[in-house]
């Protein structure tokens, strides 16, 4: 399965978040437009097919890649350091 890019994902729950606070104005079309976009898109981007799975799933891709660049960039540390000796 294609698996989005982090920060295309963290923009999406980012985004979802915002969409998903009422507000008395975004009754409107555009803002339910909107909101079932971001949805859609996440799930896609997720495989899943509802908001709770495509957010859990999206969250936990975004916890593992950043723990993965958090080892890469200590690995590249030590590999900078251990080539300066």
């Amino acid at each position: 399965m294609l698996m989005a890019h982090p920060a295309v994902l963290a923009r999406l729950v980012e985004e979802y978040e915002a969409v998903a606070q009422p507000h008395p104005a975004d009754r409107r079309e555009p803002a339910r437009q909107r909101m079932e976009d971001v949805v859609y898109t996440l799930c896609v981007s997720t495989g899943t097919r509802d908001i709770e799975s495509a957010l859990a799933a999206a969250r936990e891709r975004l916890r593992t890649a950043w723990a993965a660049d958090g080892e890469a960039g200590a690995r590249d540390c030590r590999l900078v350091s251990d080539a300066s000796r």
